[in-house]
């Protein structure tokens, strides 16, 4: 006979009270991360640039699941924005549950104009290099260290890394291709992205271990790619790789999210979740 609570299924996902930030929250996936996590009881904190009006996005947030919710412009490459952002959270709330470390750059490149081959490894600019790094490995970097150290204060916490199928296999540059141009033109997804989503899956081992004491939790999600109106001419050849024969909707990665931030995932840490339609299996 069972002896499992009748409640269980609903409080291992109960989030009711925890604080839980999402840089490059305000989003196209960055907002749908919080918005599962709010609709589970978190208060969510969006860190975001200015432009993307993170406080509006907040507001929305909070409007549909409940919670307080708070959004703040932040550059997640200044230590002295994020100790800002830290203090702002910690006065509202008092502590830190969760971080997502969502924010990244992402040029698309089936928006690059045939005269601009900066995608190309050869031409591939060093600013670029720079930029996308710092956003997408050394904010996430910065973001864990020092919501991280709040977390410790509290020995508890979750850290959630979000890395991509291109984290695990390298990109199809066939997805790419233009038809007509010469091979030295052909537009390519950028080295950096790669880089950065792979580097990511490293700091989520390192750091699994690194605060194990603490009892911090730090996992990795690798989502496929998500649609969000490309070229048939893109979505067509792309789908052809993937066993589910398409990409995903915006708010499909939202269980897999929120069991990773949640009790249900209690005992797993240091690991990469992949959630590709089967495409990383081929």
């Amino acid at each position: 006979m069972s002896t499992t609570s009748p409640n269980r299924a609903h409080t291992l996902f109960d989030l009711t009270d925890r604080v839980a930030i999402v840089t490059g929250g305000a989003g196209l996936l960055g907002y749908h991360h919080g918005a599962i996590l709010a609709a589970a009881g978190a208060h969510v904190v969006l860190l975001d640039l200015a432009a993307a009006n993170p406080a509006m996005r907040a507001e929305q947030l909070q409007l549909a699941h409940g919670p307080e919710c708070l959004g703040l412009a932040v550059n997640i490459t200044s230590e002295a924005s994020l100790e800002e952002a830290r203090d702002t959270i910690v006065a509202q709330f008092g502590r830190v549950d969760i971080l997502i470390n969502n924010a990244a750059n992402n040029p698309k490149v089936e928006d690059a104009k045939p005269e601009q081959q900066w995608s190309r490894l050869e031409n591939f600019p060093l600013q670029v290099w720079n930029d996308d790094i710092a956003v997408g490995l050394t904010g996430a970097f910065l973001c864990s260290r020092i919501f991280g150290a709040e977390m410790v204060k509290r020995n508890t916490g979750v850290i959630l890394n979000v890395a991509s199928d291109l984290g695990v296999i390298a990109p199809d540059q066939r997805l790419y291709r233009k038809d007509g141009l010469p091979e030295e033109q052909q537009p390519v997804k950028p080295v950096t992205y790669s880089v950065v989503k792979t580097g990511l899956i490293g700091l989520t081992r390192y750091l699994s271990t690194y605060w194990t004491a603490n009892n911090i939790r730090v996992n990795a999600i690798s989502p496929g790619g998500v649609f969000n109106g490309q070229p048939t001419e893109f979505t067509d050849k792309l789908h052809a790789l993937i066993p589910m024969a398409r990409m995903a909707h915006k708010d499909e990665y939202q269980g897999a999210v929120l069991f990773l931030c949640s009790d249900a995932s209690s005992y797993m840490t240091g690991q990469n979740l992949i959630v590709d339609g089967g495409r990383t299996v081929l």
